[in-house]
């Protein structure tokens, strides 16, 4: 197997940085305008291929990223439920509370915003502070859960026009040259 030269080296490098292989194209000392060719062509190199998949799992072993590790975290997201951080009040009115919050529960939030104003005027105004919160997106979640564990198969079909077999033509060189010079 060919060594990889210096410029490939570096594209390796700066590839498994952010996976952009225009970018890692450029990073790597390849000219701008041609950077999108030179890095669609790099990642078909097979010694490429094998010398990113050898850092990738540097990487993954590093930050002790596994296959259970994902798989944990997307069900933490996909079988999240609001009222995990909600209770009611003795009125029946809903309000947050964080306080039993575990750290699977925490990992399933994408945004807490909190905000702190003044409501009404003079001696009637009175202090308010509003918490808002999202959880991440549970289908999203849910789906990469169900293509991971080999729930969902992918299928693509290939059709010819309006549905139809695709038309395909086997010629012999011979006939192909004859039709050429004709």
């Amino acid at each position: 197997m060919p060594a990889l030269s210096e410029k490939q080296k570096r594209f390796v490098s700066e590839y498994v940085i952010d996976l952009n292989a225009t970018q890692a194209a450029i990073r790597a000392g390849y000219s701008a305008k041609t950077a999108q060719q030179q890095g669609s062509r790099l990642l078909l190199n097979v010694v490429v291929q094998e010398e990113l998949s050898r850092q990738q799992s540097k990487v993954a072993e590093r930050l002790e990223i596994t296959k259970e590790r994902i798989v944990d975290e997307l069900a933490k997201i996909g079988f999240s439920n609001m009222l995990d951080y909600m209770r009611a009040g003795p009125d029946g009115d809903p309000y947050l509370d964080f306080s039993g919050l575990t750290r699977d529960q925490a990992a399933a939030l994408s945004e807490v915003t909190v905000e702190d104003f003044k409501d009404g005027r003079g001696e009637d105004a009175r202090d308010v502070r509003r918490v808002k919160f999202k959880l991440h997106d549970k289908k999203g979640a849910l789906v990469d859960l169900a293509k991971m564990l080999g729930f969902v198969v992918e299928k693509h079909e290939h059709t010819g026009k309006d549905g139809a077999p695709i038309q395909t033509e086997t010629r012999t060189w011979r006939e192909v040259l004859r039709s050429e010079k004709s």
